[in-house]
């Protein structure tokens, strides 16, 4: 049954279900007044209600979170929102009460305070403040993976260039966490000065042992630094806990907010450390330009400077509580028994190499293969040209692969249209 057809079918179901009009324009209302609860997440019906917030259009099947999210109605309808009240009146709508909710909105989200939080544009943003921060010199050292995104590998190679800065690179194994601890320490020198690596990599969805790395870094007094763009908004963590001296993440990815939007964490004892390169207007606390007095802001807001987007910060704001709403363990339950079913259906295909680790204690919602039979771009051609699927080719780190998101707007219809897809270009 087509993907319309079986919504469809559904719909009317869905106003007696929920107790709310099931119609296009009534869909931000109903999300409002609905209550989920234990008996309702485990239903199917209650995943096709959360996928019908999202104005993604069902002739195509969306699975590259892992590059950009889709935004629910109640994000889009806060932004606009926001927009259309700022511009009646033509003001920035900068409020400190404003900005102090929805920080703590996003430290409960992360498991920080929000005096650590800076608001950015990106994840980008937020490493190329700590890697341009932090107080390097000619010769110091930094190890980081050879399965970067470009945003956590042009401001690294950029400063390395500038300042001559080491970098060291080890491979990580898919094979065990204990492989990927080990081949960090192999690479630590009295030289090292940081370790920066993803808490999930773009590759092949692989979570790494942040923990535990966090743990050797302090052990060796080295700065521990994670790329967290592929797991804000997906994986249930607490930053605390982890115990990394920063992180930076988007907030157009799984975490669903508007498109330039993100998080820098920088640990309360590392904002003297981690150097405010960039400041105006709101980074200070206080400043005479005829004294020469400057105060920096005692919080992370430091790193945020000039005129912002208020509109987009508040619909970051909704786009946490959406997430909060539905519960992140109940997301990521959600998105692990996808991208299982995935994987499972993957391991019955014959010309299919699975990429991304089998150990699901080491597995993102993000699994990446490759066939034996068809380069992995023209796969992804033949993919969306007779399935429409919207996937990522992987081409960082030479992994050559297809790269498949799941997150909580698919469905298991969505992993079976995939199955059928690759085991058609299987026959090729």
């Amino acid at each position: 049954m087509r993907r319309r057809q079986f919504v469809n079918r559904l719909a009317g179901g869905f106003a007696a279900w929920f107790g709310a009009p099931f119609i296009h324009t009534k869909i931000s209302k109903a999300w409002e007044t609905f209550i989920p609860g234990e008996d309702k997440i485990g239903d199917e019906r209650f995943w096709s209600f959360v996928r019908e917030q999202f104005p993604l259009t069902h002739e195509r099947v969306y699975l590259n979170t892992g590059g950009l999210g889709a935004s629910p109605y109640a994000v889009i309808d806060a932004v606009v929102a926001k927009i259309n009240e700022l511009e009646r009146i033509s003001e920035t709508g900068h409020s400190e009460q404003l900005w102090a909710s929805v920080k703590q909105k996003a430290g409960t989200l992360l498991g920080c305070d929000a005096a650590e939080l800076a608001y950015t544009r990106n994840a980008t943003e937020g490493i190329n403040i700590v890697c341009n921060g932090l107080p390097l010199k000619r010769g110091d050292e930094v190890i980081t993976t050879t399965h970067e995104h470009v945003g956590n590998a042009v401001p690294w190679l950029a400063r390395q260039k500038r300042d001559g800065i080491v970098i060291k690179l080890f491979e990580p194994s898919t094979q065990s966490a204990a492989e990927n601890l080990a081949r960090i320490e192999h690479l630590l020198s009295k030289r090292t000065r940081v370790v920066s690596v993803p808490h999930a990599t773009t590759t092949t969805g692989q979570v790494l042992p942040v923990k535990e790395i966090a743990a050797l870094a302090k052990a060796k007094n080295i700065w521990f630094f994670l790329d967290g763009a592929q797991t804000a908004g997906m994986l249930n963590f607490n930053l605390h806990e982890i115990g990394c001296d920063a992180y930076a993440t988007s907030g157009h990815k799984w975490m669903l907010g508007p498109k330039g939007t993100g998080w820098l964490y920088v640990r309360k004892d590392m904002l003297d450390v981690i150097q405010a390169l960039e400041v105006g207007a709101y980074s200070d606390k206080s400043h005479d330009l005829q004294t020469g007095e400057l105060t920096l802001h005692p919080t992370a807001q430091r790193y945020e400077y000039g005129t912002l987007n208020t509109p987009l910060f508040g619909g970051l704001g909704a786009a946490i509580d959406f997430l909060q709403k539905i519960g992140m363990e109940n997301i990521w339950r959600r998105d692990a028994e996808l991208s299982t079913a995935f994987l499972k259906g993957l391991q019955e295909i014959s010309p299919v190499e699975i990429l991304s680790p089998l150990n699901p204690t080491e597995r993102s919602a993000m699994i990446s293969f490759k066939m034996k039979n068809i380069d992995y771009l023209k796969l992804q051609s033949f993919l969306a040209e007779k399935y429409q699927l919207r996937t990522r080719g992987v081409g960082e780190g030479g992994v050559n692969a297809l790269r498949i998101s799941w997150h909580l707007y698919n469905s298991f219809e969505d992993v079976n249209r995939v199955l059928e897809g690759v085991k058609e270009a299987a026959q090729l």
